[in-house]
């Protein structure tokens, strides 16, 4: 057990939050000064014995919510804690905190680059290693949330955040062109467009930057993922219809460090990222983030003819400035600005972007984007009244694509700016919290699609109100929001989510809410522009594109178990969920192989999804992750009900991460690797082509391998190599007719496999 000093005190605690409430506590109760260590879990107290005393300071400490060796805190104080700060009560004092986030450690953050970074303790002898998991579920909170941290995204290559899942079971990663090589995310058995994609709370991936703005956020960047599964809070609009994914960037002033990060694969991309954190003074910090890429090998693994992947560049830079001084004056600040570029070159081996497409025989491709984005968020606590607070976002956004796909042209501007205030405080106590607050939403459209233009503008004030209910084994959060829509209307948006603690081991979930978005039909289906598909638009006299927004209602239910296997924690985790569509843009890729139609939902238009996704740790380092997954996802189209295309009903999902022991320097290895199933995919119908062009009505099953071996040389350096598709498996005849891509049955988007076969990769991060 660690040998305390004389005025050194066990005080329990999970993070930064904890250390500052610890620390303000102490110093309201007479003391000098105050130090609360995270790792030690304890406090240490100079004070003056004439004018306080130690008994009085951890009495007030208690009070604040923090059980110490001499006081327990009420169990209301304790469950009104904010949920990062919800510590295990159970632990007894002087063992090793499972809980203590990753940033309050005093090591470097590449001590725990491995599946679970250790925190050691000698408890009389005898050595408690207590792992923090990488993908943890928030048991606390109402709705289903994974939280990802660094530790996951260094398990894969992870180059930006449409690859920050390749491990993880909820989120379907899938290729969706086999021309501008672009992934798309899926949730609950529906397309990402259906996904609140968000960055630090704002509005991030949507409008034009649907089809390749996962590409913009940099993995290196990302400090942490929050993933909500179904129905989110209304507080962050009315967009969400299958879940939230909220990325935060890095800006965690406490462990100020500069990191390099240099990345190659095997068949021409390079990678390099710079990212530094610092501490400015007390209150302000700051956070400087370079990430630039390049792709410039001409790879055709199937010898189509067709690069498998753009070749083009990308410049992306940010700068982040916080201040916090919401101890003493209550407010707090975060400014952020962020520059883009991003440059690809498509088609034909061969084909010369500088060239005009009309000037040569080669099909080629070209998307030059250019984004930029300021944003704040500031906030404060009422003095006395730490649950009472308000909060005030506001971002504006311009991104501007010119683009080409062959001879078709596609261009658009989009000019967004919005602005969020949240008010949160009780009623009574703080068993009962509320939220309150309005919103504004403003998006300027201006695109052209070969000759046509469409032009419009989206103004959206809205408001709306959540309460929070608190019990011994239940939460239980209702909220509403309405908004003014000058296109689509009036619309009424509740959400429900309630939690139960049937045992603290057994955790059940309900949730249901209603969601709407208008479709931006050319950038979200942009993987089709590289075909000879006639666009056809069926209006019936909407506002936008002539067609109606789209609404849905999400209902959903899990069940969590912890128990121990091994002598180690295990869960499983079952979920099911139902979406279903009141109105749907549908986009109908069944009509004719020649024609992509767009039409507003006559009918139904469902989505099922299932899962099972079990956790454990065999044995010391060694964790596996197993999940199942089933969709059911179909529409009524003009031609009839049919299951929506490039959806595997049935999917398999197993994941194996080991570490070994560090050394004395910090030194490990570490190996991870994870195998996806796919089950086979119903194929859009192409039975009025020619024999040789027909795709058959499904794709077959077939499974990708990923596995990633790195060395964490010291707490300083570290290097890695992996293998992406190691089954190599890819699909045949990706590109239907590639040898006439200006013919009639030429089709680039009929895709439901990697592209690419096995490709390998080095990296190395180096901090400073």
């Amino acid at each position: 057990m660690h040998t305390k000093a004389e005025n050194e005190f066990y005080v329990k605690g999970n993070c930064e939050s904890c250390k500052a409430r610890i620390e303000k506590a102490a110093k309201d109760a007479g003391a000098d000064s105050a130090e609360w260590s995270a790792e030690k879990q304890t406090v240490t107290l100079n004070f003056n014995d004439q004018k306080t005393s130690a008994d009085k300071i951890l009495k007030k400490i208690a009070e604040a919510g923090h059980d110490n060796e001499k006081y327990k805190s009420s169990d209301s104080t304790y469950k009104n804690l904010p949920s990062c700060c919800l510590y295990d009560r159970e632990i007894p004092f002087g063992e090793a905190n499972p809980k203590v986030h990753l940033e309050e450690s005093t090591e470097s953050e590449h001590d725990h680059a491995a599946s679970g970074g250790n925190h050691e303790t000698s408890i009389e002898g005898v050595t408690v290693t207590a792992a923090k998991a990488s993908t943890s579920l928030n048991k606390k909170e109402a709705g289903l949330i994974f939280n990802i941290d660094k530790k996951e995204l260094l398990k894969a290559a992870c180059c930006n955040l449409s690859e920050s899942f390749e491990t993880n079971a909820t989120v379907d990663v899938s290729f969706s062109n086999a021309v501008t090589g672009t992934k798309q995310l899926k949730m609950l058995g529906l397309d990402q467009k259906y996904t609140s994609l968000t960055k630090e709370l704002l509005p991030e991936i949507r409008g034009l930057a649907s089809a390749y703005g996962l590409n913009f956020i940099p993995g290196r960047w990302i400090e942490s993922i929050q993933l909500t599964k179904g129905g989110s809070t209304v507080t962050n609009g009315y967009e969400s219809i299958t879940g939230q994914i909220n990325t935060e960037l890095l800006k965690n002033s406490e462990k100020p460090e500069t990191s390099l990060n240099l990345f190659a694969d095997f068949n021409g991309r390079t990678e390099a990222n710079i990212t530094s954190v610092s501490k400015i003074d007390d209150k302000w910090s700051q956070t400087f983030l370079l990430h630039g890429n390049g792709t410039f090998g001409d790879t055709d693994m199937n010898d189509d003819g067709f690069l498998d992947r753009p070749k083009g560049t990308q410049l992306n830079a940010a700068y982040l400035l916080n201040y916090n001084d919401l101890e003493k004056s209550g407010f707090g600040s975060h400014f952020g600005i962020n520059f883009i570029k991003d440059e690809r070159t498509a088609g034909q081996v061969g084909f010369d972007k500088k060239i005009q497409q009309a000037q040569q025989s080669l099909y080629g491709v070209g998307i030059d984007i250019s984004r930029f984005q300021v944003w704040n968020k500031t906030g404060y606590v009422f003095k006395g009244k730490p649950y009472q607070s308000l909060g005030w976002m506001n971002q504006y956004t311009f991104h501007q694509q010119d683009s080409f796909f062959g001879l078709r042209n596609y261009s658009g501007k989009q000019q967004t700016y919005y602005s969020n205030l949240i008010f949160e405080s009780i009623l009574g106590n703080t068993n009962h919290k509320y939220k309150a607050g309005a919103s504004f939403m403003y998006d300027g459209y201006d695109e052209n699609y070969l000759t046509q233009n469409f032009k419009r503008n989206e103004i959206v004030p809205g408001a709306f109100a959540e309460y929070t209910l608190t019990g011994l084994k239940y939460t239980l959060v209702a909220g509403a929001r309405v908004d003014f829509h000058n296109l689509a209307g009036t619309q009424f948006t509740p959400r429900l989510n309630f939690k139960y603690d049937i045992t603290p081991q057994t955790i059940l979930r309900l949730s249901a809410g209603r969601g709407f978005r208008t479709a931006n039909i050319f950038a979200e289906s942009q993987q089709y522009f590289a075909s000879n598909r006639n666009i056809q638009i069926l209006e019936n006299g909407g506002n936008i594109y002539g067609l109606r927004p789209e609404i849905a209602w999400n209902y959903g239910a899990s069940l969590q178990q912890e128990f121990k296997l091994f002598g180690r924690k295990s869960s499983i985790v079952a979920d099911f969920f139902r979406t279903d569509f009141q109105d749907q843009v549908m986009v109908d890729l069944d009509r004719s192989p020649q024609q992509l139609t767009f039409y507003n939902l006559e009918g139904k238009s469902f989505a099922n999804s299932f899962q099972t996704q079990w956790d454990l740790m065999p044995f010391k380092n060694f964790e596996l992750r197993f999940a199942y997954k089933y969709y059911d996802v179909q529409a009524d189209y003009l031609n009839g009900r049919r299951a929506v295309p490039f959806m595997a009903k049935h999917r398999g999902f197993v994941n194996a991460a080991y570490s070994t022991n560090k050394n004395d320097k910090g030194g490990f290895w570490s190996f991870d690797t994870t195998l996806n199933i796919v089950g086979k995919q119903r194929l859009p119908d192409t039975s009025s082509n020619p024999s040789q062009f027909q795709l058959a009505a499904y794709s077959p099953s077939y499974s990708v391998l990923n596995a990633q071996i790195s060395r964490n040389f010291n707490k300083k350096i570290r290097a890695y190599l992996g293998g992406e598709n190691l089954t190599s498996y890819s699909q045949s005849n990706a590109i239907v007719d590639f040898k006439n891509p200006f013919g009639n049955y030429f089709d680039g988007g009929m895709v439901y496999a990697p592209i690419m076969k096995a490709n390998f990769y080095v990296g190395l991060d180096v901090t400073f």
